[in-house]
């Protein structure tokens, strides 16, 4: 046989033969570049939802209706209560003003200042009015059943918006009351709605609401 003719017929059969080397090397690249794609896709952490950062964002804040009638400045504003023990923070809210005189009469300023890590549900002027004038006008002149009704509305530790979703507290009056609800609308004892909650004093978590609570 011609040395050319062999020459090229061996380098045929050998191109043929590295072929599927070839292609079979470039498959097996293009997998693993697949696979390390996948596997880094995997080990990403997954972004948190804009719900989820909705939902952290309200619980660390003030929420609810009447929150919009607290002062924007001074004394009386979500950052002025902050910095105040929750009956002297109180008393700088004007739609507190009859729950401010009722702790005063029930000589329970000190008791609420000096706690440490409470929840009090504040009944706003409106809530007092629900009650008869002459029950109310009763009520606060006898400091027995005026204590009794006001340490009623205390629970001996902070409450986060999470936890009154479904919950049953001791109070300092020794009984219980009861929260239930979600989102921005909380309700205790299924009676008394919570119109602005979760807003800080210095000692206190509070959570003004529309109805009285009476003690069980």
């Amino acid at each position: 046989m011609n040395p050319r003719i062999f020459r090229r017929a061996a380098l045929a059969v050998s191109a043929v033969a590295i072929l599927p080397l070839t292609l079979t090397a470039c498959g097996d690249m293009d997998k693993d570049k697949k696979d390390n794609a996948s596997s880094s896709a995997a080990s990403e952490p997954a972004a948190p939802s804009s719900d989820a950062a909705a939902d952290s964002s309200m619980t660390d804040k003030p929420f609810g209706p009447a929150c919009a009638g607290v002062p924007k400045e001074g004394a009386g504003s979500f950052d002025g209560m902050a910095k105040d023990p929750v009956a002297t923070a109180a008393s700088h809210n004007p739609a507190l003003s009859t729950l401010v005189t009722a702790v005063k009469k029930a000589g329970l300023v000190d008791t609420l200042n000096n706690a440490k890590d409470i929840t009090v549900f504040a009944p706003t002027n409106e809530a007092f009015a629900k009650i008869p004038k002459a029950d109310l006008d009763k009520v606060l002149a006898d400091k027995a059943t005026l204590t009794k009704i006001l340490t009623y509305h205390v629970v001996g530790q902070k409450l986060t918006p999470k936890q009154l979703e479904s919950g049953t507290y001791p109070t300092l009056q020794k009984s219980t009351l009861t929260t239930a609800g979600g989102g921005e609308s909380y309700k205790v004892n299924s009676t008394s709605n919570v119109v602005c909650g979760n807003v800080p004093t210095a000692n206190a978590t509070v959570y003004i609401v529309d109805t009285v609570l009476m003690p069980k």
